[in-house]
């Protein structure tokens, strides 16, 4: 028993040197952190001392209220503002021959009319069915029933008398035709130069949609690209921003623009117009005239007013009535009622690019008994053509 307490007490002895000798050793390995460095003051600024402990100040020169200059109101303070660039002024593309470089254009879409009268001649067997067909296809295209009954009489008679039909001679006929029945001999020349004074006076009417004010900019294109100098009269001040629009076709080519106040009286802006382009020695004045629904009878007596007035200064060479070719039937109602109020010398057909029949051409110049001077063909702003009958019908009826 002695044994065992003794080898316990042993155990206990052996254990706590061990304990105390690994203890001992963190405390070695544990150091102590270094003292913090002393901060490093910095002295707070100088206040400013009041008091006896005050600055003497020191001496500044001084000025008296007499000696220091005032203004006295007389002259305005003048603030300049940097000069407002100049619009560049662009040189128009010329006109001549512009209607044969836009053949392309214009064949795309207009020679289904050509090309569906050479299909029908050219065959064999030309019964009264083939020939009503005939009729079918120039009265789809606008062509008019008296100008379609016209040129099938003659085609049948020709075709009678030629017998064999190639399609080379097949194509010279129905060109030989066409131009007839287009009217190649008619006067087209739009009218700006008077012998006997300038300016020239232009007036341009049309039911608004048509795209007439944007054919008045263009048409001072055409006649700045033919060396012209243009003064234009922005006179359909019912229609919001058309004057503004005007305005910019103008000062594109360098044109002046004269406007009056929106709602103004169309008449007076014609009339100063007409005056200012004396004064400025220009060689044509073009006027945009109001252009709202014509069966509208007091607007349609306003455009005659509008004449009426510009003739008092000098006589009117041209009116040219604006009509969009894809209307039809609905466009020849418009240029009855336009030439009852104005005497019409010339028709300019626009959007003749897209869905319009190229057979609007002989029936407006049938309607009015006037010739078609102007066609557009798209939105550029060159692509308002002078008409030329030989490029207008090699583009209906292909190549």
């Amino acid at each position: 028993m002695d044994i065992v307490i003794l080898a316990v007490v042993i155990a206990v002895v052996v254990l706590g040197a061990l304990g105390g000798l690994i203890v001992g050793s963190r405390r070695k390995k544990q150091l102590p952190p270094p003292p913090p460095a002393a901060p490093d003051i910095t002295a707070p600024p100088a206040e400013p001392h009041v008091g006896d402990e005050a600055e003497t100040p020191r001496e500044e020169p001084r000025r008296t209220i007499e000696e220091v200059d005032l203004p006295d109101g007389s002259a305005p303070v003048v603030v300049e503002e940097p000069p407002a660039a100049a619009p560049e002024i662009e040189i128009p593309e010329p006109t001549a021959g512009r209607l044969v470089r836009l053949r392309t254009r214009l064949s795309r879409s207009q020679n289904a009319l050509g090309k569906g009268l050479l299909t029908l001649l050219s065959r064999e067997h030309l019964d009264e069915d083939t020939w009503e067909e005939i009729e079918d296809t120039l009265l789809t295209a606008d062509v008019g029933v008296q100008p379609t009954q016209e040129l099938v009489e003659r085609l049948r008679e020709r075709v009678k008398v030629l017998g064999t039909r190639t399609p080379e001679e097949l194509r010279t006929l129905l060109r030989e035709e066409l131009l007839t029945l287009v009217g190649r001999d008619m006067d087209r020349v739009v009218k700006t130069e008077p012998e006997d004074r300038k300016p020239g006076i232009v007036m341009v009417v049309g039911v608004n949609g048509t795209g007439k004010t944007t054919t008045t900019g263009k048409l001072a294109r055409v006649l700045v690209a033919d060396g012209q100098s243009v003064v234009l009269g922005a006179a359909d001040t019912f229609r919001a921003a058309a004057a503004d629009q005007l305005q910019t076709w103008g000062e594109r080519v360098g044109a002046h623009t004269v406007r009056g106040p929106e709602a103004g009286d169309p008449a007076s802006v014609a009339f100063d117009a007409v005056k200012e382009g004396k004064e400025m020695g220009a060689n044509v004045v073009l006027i945009d005239t109001a252009g709202r629904l014509h069966t509208k009878t007091g607007l349609m007596d306003e455009l005659g007013k509008v004449k009426r007035v510009v003739e008092k200064q000098a006589p009117v060479d041209e009116v040219l009535l604006v009509l969009d070719a894809t209307t039809g039937q609905n466009g020849l109602v418009q240029a009855r009622v336009f030439s009852e109020v104005v005497d019409i010398t010339g028709i300019v057909l626009t959007k003749l690019d897209g869905t319009a029949k190229g057979g609007i051409v002989v029936a407006v110049q049938r309607e009015l008994g006037v010739p078609v001077k102007l066609i557009g063909l798209g939105e550029g702003a060159d692509d308002l053509a002078p008409f030329e009958p030989e490029a207008f019908v090699d583009a209906l009826i292909g190549e």
